[in-house]
């Protein structure tokens, strides 16, 4: 693939998102998103026009582009739900789901007035372990286990597995909460909240065109995704129309981060702070060239970078997966020294981590100049069920096909 045609693709891509309120990736008025007016127009309200499918062979929430909010809610089975429960659960969701992300006021709602401005919004469900061992035992994937233990890890049980994830995005903050209010308030008789994971990206505008969000680092995060259909077939989607979500908690050491000079910090990382382009030269989307010197014979890209590290090489071309991280920032913890509690909630779509994701986070684990400044506070893994059919022509509920 050129460069010049991914530069193309993902500016498109980020393109695609709608937000004034909040963060995500894409632009303003250079590019509107699909079905939205251009901002140069008189007398249009974008967040009530900008609606993503909900129905079609996958699951929204994983192609679409990052949108601007994310609450990410991880649920816990209620004792005595067995299968039918979960298929009685999953058909609620999953209608209630789709009035949403239309515009439209599901039933039971008496506030329409809040679903006005559907603002790109997607939900994306996934399965844990249990509701395998409780609905389909035999039928459980291979690869839907914790990860394995890194070396470096420091996880809390507050951020570990759950039985269900609910990924909710939006490009407003307002529509991204009422949906989570609904949604959590609909499945109260099924399910209850483990926990709730919130998040932000750069809102559409706020970045140059073709460039990828960034975390709070300062660096552009997920340069390296799958832009076109055939490499989402290869990396993401089974051909049932399912993929894997990995959700891994990363605290990112910002106060001793920050003490470091700008040279310093485009080093560990491998990418210039700038547009996010390799140390060796060229843009964003350039390959690196690791066999780069400068005037000392030394690499130009620190084997250890966090690029390097991170990048399969020619013998692995398997270990590649879509990454939709999310930034969050909180008020410090009580008697902490730090001024914030932040990190980046990294969100991960793959057809099987086993295979495509824990061989990187090893090979980070083993050797990474960010890890001084990183610690995973938290991980879980789920599967993440095929997309739905309104028209009987696919499943008619997340889930379905496991369930039903």
């Amino acid at each position: 693939m050129s460069v010049s045609r991914r530069g193309f693709i993902a500016g498109s891509a980020t393109a695609a998102s709608a937000s004034v309120l909040a963060a995500c990736a894409g632009e303003k008025d250079q590019a509107a998103p699909p079905g939205v007016p251009s901002n140069s127009e008189p007398d249009h309200e974008p967040l009530q026009e900008a609606i993503v499918a909900f129905d079609g062979p996958h699951q929204a929430g994983v192609e679409t582009p990052t949108q601007a909010d994310l609450n990410l809610i991880g649920f816990n089975l209620k004792g005595g739900v067995d299968k039918a429960g979960l298929a009685r659960l999953m058909r609620l969701w999953t209608e209630d789901a789709r009035e949403l992300a239309a515009g439209r006021t599901p039933l039971g709602s008496l506030e329409p007035e809040m679903n006005r401005w559907p603002a790109n919004l997607t939900f994306t469900v996934g399965f844990g372990e249990r509701v395998f061992d409780i609905a389909a035992p035999g039928e459980k994937p291979a690869w839907l286990h914790d990860i394995p233990a890194m070396t470096r890890d420091e996880l809390r049980e507050e951020w570990g597995q759950t039985d269900i994830a609910l990924q909710i995005c939006a490009d407003d903050p307002v529509m991204c909460a009422w949906a989570m209010r609904h949604m959590t308030r609909a499945g109260g008789d099924y399910a209850q909240i483990a926990w709730v994971q919130q998040g932000f990206m750069n809102a559409y505008g706020a970045i140059p065109k073709g460039q990828t969000p960034r975390n709070l680092f300062g660096q552009v995060d997920g340069t390296v995704n799958p832009y076109e259909a055939d490499e989402y077939a290869e990396q993401v989607w089974n051909e049932d129309g399912s993929t894997s979500l990995v959700i891994r908690r990363i605290a990112m050491h910002l106060d001793e981060w920050e003490m470091l000079d700008r040279a310093s910090r485009e080093e560990a990382v491998g990418r210039t702070l700038a547009d996010g382009a390799p140390l060796s030269g060229g843009d964003e989307f350039t390959e690196p060239d690791f066999g780069a010197t400068d005037q000392y014979g030394l690499p130009v890209i620190d084997r250890n970078s966090h690029m390097a590290r991170s990048r399969p090489d020619a013998n692995h071309p398997e270990q590649r997966f879509k990454r939709r991280p999310y930034n969050y920032n909180l008020p410090p913890a009580p008697g902490s020294a730090e001024l914030s509690d932040a990190g980046l909630i990294f969100i991960a779509f793959q057809k099987d981590p086993d295979v495509q994701f824990t061989p990187v986070l090893q090979r980070l684990d083993e050797a990474d100049r960010l890890n001084e400044w990183i610690t995973h506070i938290g991980s879980s893994v789920y599967w993440v069920p095929p997309g739905t059919s309104a028209d009987g022509k696919g499943d008619k509920f997340w889930g379905e096909s496991v369930l039903g």
